[in-house]
């Protein structure tokens, strides 16, 4: 196995690109950003509704990635109705930054893109032909 090759995200043999690929996902940052914002410990129906359009399904799942790579805990309370909270790793914690600065920069440049699909869809629409003479 190539070394060089196989420690560049852009190959498709690097084992990073799973990383990659739960990191940039966009659930996982509304998570992480919720967690990262929070002052406490967060609840599972609180990500709920916090995240507007996210299943259950998809909530349970990314919660579940974060936890098995390490970026989120989760903590059960033996209380009925069950209790379970969720929050940030140390590792976790590294995200905040990075992903801070996605967010950052995406409201900065929101308007230029939307700007800029418009122009393209104007660009790209097709015209129906008109009636036949």
């Amino acid at each position: 196995m190539d070394t060089e090759e196989s420690s560049s995200v852009y190959s498709e043999i690097c084992p990073a690109r799973e990383i990659l690929d739960r990191v940039a996902d966009k659930w996982t940052t509304l998570v992480i950003g919720i967690l990262s914002e929070a002052k406490a410990p967060v609840r599972f129906g609180e990500f709920r509704r916090l995240i507007g359009g996210i299943s259950q399904k998809m909530l349970t799942q990314t919660l579940r990635d974060l936890e098995r790579d390490g970026l989120v805990v989760r903590t059960a309370y033996p209380v009925i109705p069950p209790r379970v909270e969720y929050s940030l790793t140390p590792l976790g914690q590294t995200l905040r930054v990075p992903l801070n600065a996605l967010s950052a920069w995406t409201l900065e440049h929101m308007a230029d893109i939307h700007d800029a699909q418009t122009a393209f869809d104007r660009r790209h629409t097709k015209k129906s032909p008109g009636p036949a003479a």
